[in-house]
């Protein structure tokens, strides 16, 4: 006997969960939805560690589903933000470069961003560059006004607020172990009791992976966890950084580089590396979970992906060892950074998704199975775009999940 019956379950509270459950209330007001969330309280993985950066797109390959739903989740995230009151700053950002080999990249960007729709893209030389950033080196410089600041933490807390006033239900320390496909309904059993639905979207996030062979279904990948270290910026030091300074990336990894964040507290951090984490949710290097090891080094793309990249990992991996070298590489953009201008700061986890070829996914995934529909892969700018990533998701999930059904009566225990 199963709790309560609802139209349609997502496992996952982290803001793409949220944002997909405020688009569900929000268009479908007469379904009954419950969230369920493992953890004590919402937003306690990725959602609650990232940069608290609001992307403006100009990463992403025009036409992807990241960029087409970053750009228009930044502005719906900046209208969100001052509709309820969340501090945000919309305070611009230079991705500087330090080398001549990394100018054919900047202007790349600059295309790029410009073909994604972005407005006021300006390529600049190191005297304006010390205008807008006076501590900051480099060749080159592209101004991204668009870039903005906020707190995701709080942001995830006000759409759990919206979903609940919406007559959504929210149920946290709720741990999925068990889901039964039935004719009619889909099962998922947890630690807080048995709830039935007629649609089921997964959003677990690092845990996505695993909940998707949980319903029958094979993924194709599998989620490799990088931890992303930071350092914080004494006080006295954090008027290196006025706002927001990164340097090129690397086009081969779905990552941006260590780089300087000034936070909407007025924090400034550093970072972050990109290593790989022996948990899935190894915030520290003494967090070591044997499934998770076992689970990505029985996966033959991890070792494909080893094999290209080992390099690369290696020395992200010296990096995360050893505080000199990583704040040389910190020294490429603020040359005047020193060691004792940097105390250890907070680690995130990125859910990034590995194909068995050895390839990093690169763009969202969402993998729709009958009457469930599971997120594969939304890592950054997931929490920027998490509003317009929750209507494509409601959008797919209309037609596959029929979720305009009339609303089901609640079950009796």
């Amino acid at each position: 006997m199963t709790d309560s019956r609802y139209n349609v379950v997502i496992i996952g509270g982290g803001i793409v969960g949220l944002g997909v459950a405020l688009e569900i209330t929000r268009r479908f007001p007469h379904l009954r939805l419950l969230l369920l969330e493992k953890e004590d309280r919402v937003a306690r993985h990725q959602s609650g560690h990232n940069s608290g950066v609001i992307h403006s797109g100009v990463y992403y390959k025009p036409g992807s589903i990241k960029a087409r739903l970053c750009v228009a989740g930044a502005a719906a995230m900046v209208e969100f933000c001052r509709d309820h009151g969340i501090a945000h700053d919309v305070c611009g950002k230079v991705i500087v470069a330090a080398h001549a080999d990394e100018l054919p990249r900047l202007e790349e960007l600059r295309k790029r961003g410009e073909a994604n729709g972005l407005t006021g893209l300006r390529l600049i030389g190191p005297e304006e560059l010390r205008d807008i950033e006076p501590h900051a080196t480099g060749l080159q410089a592209l101004v991204v006004p668009s870039t903005g600041i906020t707190d995701y933490a709080k942001v995830c807390e006000k759409y759990a607020e919206l979903i609940s006033a919406r007559s959504g239900t929210v149920i946290t320390s709720a741990v999925a172990t068990g889901i039964r496909r039935q004719p009619n309904e889909i099962v998922v059993e947890t630690s807080r009791g048995a709830f039935s639905a007629t649609a089921l979207i997964n959003c677990a996030g690092l845990f996505s992976d695993r909940i998707s062979r949980m319903a029958g279904d094979e993924p194709g990948v599998i989620i490799i966890p990088f931890r992303g270290e930071y350092y914080d910026l004494i006080p006295a030091r954090a008027s290196l950084v006025r706002s927001l300074i990164y340097p090129v990336p690397d086009p081969r990894f779905p990552f941006l580089g260590v780089h300087f964040t000034r936070r909407i507290s007025g924090k400034v951090d550093a970072g972050p590396n990109a290593v790989f984490a022996l948990a899935r949710e190894g915030y520290r290097h003494r967090d070591i979970n044997l499934r998770d090891i076992a689970s990505s080094l029985a996966f033959p793309g991890f070792w494909r992906m080893a094999r290209q990249h080992w390099r690369s990992g290696f020395d992200e991996f010296r990096r995360s060892l050893s505080k000199p070298l990583f704040v040389r590489a910190l020294q490429r953009l603020v040359p005047e950074v020193s060691a004792e201008d940097l105390v250890p700061g907070s680690a995130g986890v990125r859910a990034q998704a590995l194909k068995s070829d050895g390839t990093l996914v690169d763009d969202f995934q969402f993998v729709p199975s009958g009457k469930v529909l599971h997120v594969l892969n939304v890592p950054s700018p997931a929490a920027t775009a998490s509003l317009t990533i929750g209507k494509a998701i409601v959008d797919m999930a209309i037609e596959s999940l029929v979720l305009a059904e009339p609303p089901v009566a609640a079950a009796s225990n």
